[in-house]
């Protein structure tokens, strides 16, 4: 089984600054392909950014290039999310979530990922 934590959320003004964490624990691996997702108030759960280890590449959504970085460090298991120039339309509970092993077709869709954090709520407001 995995765990997984994520911390960081809050409220910020347009143009403002927050980072994401997700701490990992239980059953992880180095392989193990992790991204951040996010579902605002009647919405679907939107595919944000992710990270895979294996090849070290990083995928972004198009709403969020440019002012969003991803990176993991290993030897803490935990998973960053950097968001810059924060929008109000970036205003949702951002989940963190993982996977063993996902092939490139699937690293966007919400329900190829077995693991899940409870989410930590992101408010840009003015």
């Amino acid at each position: 089984q995995v765990e997984l934590v994520e911390s960081g959320g809050g409220q910020v003004h347009p143009g403002g600054s927050l980072r994401l964490s997700c701490a990992a624990s239980g059953r992880t691996s180095a392989r193990f392909v992790m991204g951040w997702f996010r579902q605002a108030p009647g919405k679907e759960r939107e595919f944000v950014a992710v990270f895979r280890q294996n090849n070290n590449m990083m995928y972004y959504s198009d709403s969020v290039k440019g002012r969003f970085t991803i990176s993991r460090d290993s030897a803490k298991n935990t998973l960053y999310l950097q968001m810059n120039s924060l929008k109000p339309e970036d205003t949702a509970v951002y989940y963190c979530a993982a996977d063993t092993t996902l092939i490139l077709t699937e690293l966007r869709n919400p329900d190829a990922y077995d693991y899940w954090g409870q989410g930590t709520r992101v408010t840009v407001s003015s």
